[in-house]
């Protein structure tokens, strides 16, 4: 394993994607952020703010189903806090879902007020959806536009990267590709991110990664590493030693006994993020 590795991510249709949120922002009225309730902090773009500037927010915290619930309410609290109107959803079951197309009202009323005043009631609200690889925008899109998508024609932006959906209620989203950032300042936001699955496993040393995984496990959900896999990390035990007690523990062996590490691994990365060690958060607000 590569001790030293640094997560980094930044294919060309990233820069793209970038340049292309700048050029549509004139044709939306707000801006839907779709975030990981586990990392709400981490799965953010930080160009993004910049990208947008004054425009009207709605942050989405995602999979909240896989995140603690005290923890995503900190985070809604947080946000909001911060000027940005907030919702814990899950965009696979359409849970908090029905709540989004009021909270687009009250967020752009004085748009519908100043539309109404100009003799344009009802006019579209239209909001732009981003959000960083694997965070939901798919699912989100296609809750919200039902199983048809109803494509909104003759709109500028209406390309294969980029589509409009009219999702009812009178508002219209627009799609765009996921887009990370050319460097993460913090390798603990890239180790995060590989952890959700928001970089590419193959660019990742998959054992590497389990082994950071469960550094943060033991310090802070012990007892989820105890309840899934019946191992219970010594104050002593290194990551890397528990990652080898849970594969012994699952029978992960390769001919002569020996335990198969990268096999362990890969297995603990995907229970992971489908939720079977439990609803795990890996940062709040107090610590961003």
């Amino acid at each position: 394993m590569q001790q030293d590795q640094t997560v980094q991510w930044f294919p060309g249709h990233m820069a793209r994607t970038r340049r292309q949120i700048k050029e549509y922002l004139p044709l939306v009225d707000a801006v839907t952020e779709l975030l990981d309730a586990r990392i709400p902090q981490s799965s953010r773009n930080p160009e993004l703010l910049d990208l947008i500037g004054n425009k009207p927010r709605i942050v989405l915290l995602n999979k909240c189903d896989l995140a603690d619930a005290q923890a995503t309410a900190g985070w809604i609290r947080y946000f909001e806090s911060q000027g940005a109107a907030a919702l814990a959803v899950d965009c696979r079951s359409g849970k908090g879902l029905n709540a989004y197309p009021e909270l687009v009202r009250r967020v752009l009323h004085a748009t519908i007020q100043r539309n109404t005043d100009r003799g344009m009631a009802g006019k579209p609200l239209r909001m732009m959806v981003v959000g960083i690889p694997n965070t939901g925008k798919s699912s989100f899109i296609n809750r919200m536009a039902g199983r048809n998508r109803a494509k909104v024609a003759d709109k500028p932006g209406v390309t294969r990267q980029n589509q409009w959906f009219a999702i009812g209620g009178g508002i219209e989203l627009l799609d765009t590709p996921g887009v990370l950032w050319p460097k993460f300042d913090d390798p603990k936001v890239g180790d995060r991110l590989a952890f959700i699955g928001s970089v590419k496993d193959e660019i990742l040393d998959s054992e590497l990664m389990a082994v950071r995984l469960l550094e943060v496990l033991q310090a802070d959900y012990p007892d989820r590493i105890t309840e899934r896999y019946g191992v219970t990390p010594q104050a002593q035990d290194e990551p890397w030693e528990t990652l080898e007690h849970i594969g012994r523990k699952r029978g992960m062996l390769m001919r002569g006994g020996e335990i198969d590490t990268s096999r362990t691994a890969n297995m603990l990365l995907d229970e992971y993020r489908a939720g079977r060690l439990g609803r795990i958060t890996l940062e709040r607000p107090s610590t961003v």
